[in-house]
């Protein structure tokens, strides 16, 4: 007998939707699944018989044949465990067909017939939403991740004979309330706990890291051990203004898909806060793999890549974060498919200045010579330098700084000239694409980053004494409209282009 049912599975980070087909035949006892199963997709045939046995049911003691189509796709994960027992109860009669009005359904399978949460829950109810089911039937762990979806009624289950039930009409489930969006504002939960007020000293850092939260620019921080990079980097995202349902759509089903959005979790509303270790490989930071899955820069999407000891990482690990940086967006290309994944993030680094860390630091003595210096700073092309807008050096906290009682700016009272600057940029760029001034294009340049005579020539003079690239220079624009925007001035003048031009460290001769 043959019985059809729908599940779903994810490309990229896009829902597709899969049918399951059953057929039970006379013969030997057999159980093949064809349609590219990946190896844990293979292995449900043993869940799904000890998880049907277990809840009381009869397996067939036939020749089973599991399609799984679109036939041309690989299927990998576990999510098909559920589809897969309901077709075998299906067509042994167990469980009515679906002809009309159909579910869909997802979950992977305990040998006791218990239901585990899966990965890319929300993608496949979205999919399910455009496909006009009648609803989604989910573990119970991903009701709230499912229930995001508008219009769509989202079942939980627990266990197998729960489902069975359902599917007889002879359970009552109530579907889940959908889950709607909290302004992170008011949530307790904002990435404040981190503030830095509690960081001493470092206003111009401080500075710095205000620019590059006002127009999502990249930062790059040079300075000694102890000085303090890392605790300002982890505070960076208490500034950046609170992300709104659309990003909060998109990161939430990057987490969904990488199977990390946490449990009884709807939304992620937090900017994600991604600081990968420097032994990361090429594959772990931009995603990859056999299957491909998002990397850190993807997780890292409309929040923060935090990337210390920056000359530690691999170079070829480096030289691939060009791409995502200026395209905002990663493209995996394997034989059988092509994948895209946004990466749309900000990039803070920190690196010491030489291999002991103490180069131009007046209380230590540095023990490096000139040639170790450069094979140190080598390790950075000037190409990724170049992508990276600012460029500022952490000193070394004095003493007097640290022992001051004198209260320093609260991340809310920056947090909101971030956001003022922000809202005159998305009045500027209101009707296009672009979102920030560190999105801007060559033509966005030449028509917001005019220059008068006094500015122009600080600039020319500082791109002849540098020897500034073309790229470098429009960073330097970027920044001081950025600058500007913050003091609320519709033009650019010259103490805005001086102070961009102060951000460009890393292109000044050792």
């Amino acid at each position: 007998m043959l019985s059809k049912v729908f599940t779903g599975a994810v490309m990229g980070i896009d829902g597709l939707i899969m049918e399951v087909e059953v057929d039970i035949a006379r013969g030997l006892p057999a159980f093949s699944t064809v349609g590219l199963p990946e190896a844990a997709v293979r292995e449900s045939r043993e869940r799904v018989k000890s998880a049907v046995v277990n809840c009381g049911y009869e397996f067939p003691d036939d020749r089973i044949t599991v399609n799984l189509a679109p036939a041309n796709i690989k299927k990998e994960g576990t999510g098909f465990d559920l589809p897969i027992a309901m077709g075998i109860l299906s067509a042994s009669g167990v469980v009515p067909m679906q002809t009309e009005n159909p579910y869909l359904l997802l979950g992977e399978l305990a040998l006791d017939g218990r239901i585990k949460p899966v990965s890319g829950c929300l993608p496949v109810a979205a999919a399910a939403k455009e496909a006009g089911f009648s609803g989604i039937l989910v573990p119970h762990e991903n009701r709230r991740e499912a229930a995001v979806v508008e219009e769509l009624p989202v079942y939980s289950v627990s266990g197998l004979s729960e489902a069975v039930e359902f599917m007889r009409g002879q359970l009552d489930i109530p579907s889940q309330p959908h889950e709607t969006f909290h302004d992170p504002e008011t949530e307790a939960e904002t990435g404040m706990e981190a503030d830095f007020s509690e960081v001493a000293g470092q206003a111009h850092v401080k500075r710095a890291l205000e620019i590059a939260a006002a127009g999502a620019h990249n930062l790059l921080m040079i300075g000694p051990p102890g000085s303090g990079k890392t605790m300002l980097a982890r505070r960076f995202a208490g500034i950046v203004p609170p992300m709104t349902f659309e990003e909060s759509l998109e990161t939430t089903k990057i987490f969904s898909v990488s199977g990390l959005l946490e449990k009884d979790r709807a939304f992620v509303i937090s900017r994600p806060f991604r600081a990968p270790h420097h032994t990361v490989s090429d594959a772990g930071l931009i995603g990859g793999g056999s299957v491909p899955r998002p990397g850190e820069v993807s997780l890292a999407h409309n929040g923060v890549l935090f990337l210390d000891e920056l000359p530690e990482f691999k170079k070829s690990v480096l030289e691939v974060l060009r791409q995502p940086i200026e395209q905002r967006r990663v493209i995996i290309s394997r034989a059988s498919v092509s994948l895209s994944y946004p990466s749309d993030f900000t990039l803070i680094a920190a690196l010491n200045p030489c291999p002991c860390g103490y180069y131009s630091d007046p209380a230590h003595e540095c023990r490096c010579t000139s040639s170790q210096i450069a094979r140190y700073r080598n390790r950075l092309s000037g190409p990724l330098l170049d992508r990276i807008d600012i460029h500022v050096e952490v000193p070394a906290v004095a003493y007097g700084d640290l022992v001051s009682e004198k209260p320093a700016e609260s991340s809310a009272d920056i947090r909101k000239r971030v956001i003022a600057a922000r809202r005159i940029q998305e009045k500027r760029f209101a009707g296009s694409r672009i979102k920030t001034n560190a999105a801007m294009k060559s033509r966005h340049i030449k028509q917001y980053c005019n220059l008068d005579p006094e500015s122009g020539r600080i600039l020319e003079s500082a791109a002849d004494r540098m020897g500034l690239s073309a790229r470098a220079c429009h960073r330097i624009l970027k920044i001081a409209r950025t600058i500007a925007d913050l003091d609320a001035q519709p033009g650019i003048r010259a103490p805005h282009v001086l102070e961009a031009v102060g951000y460009r460290s890393m292109d000044r001769p050792l």
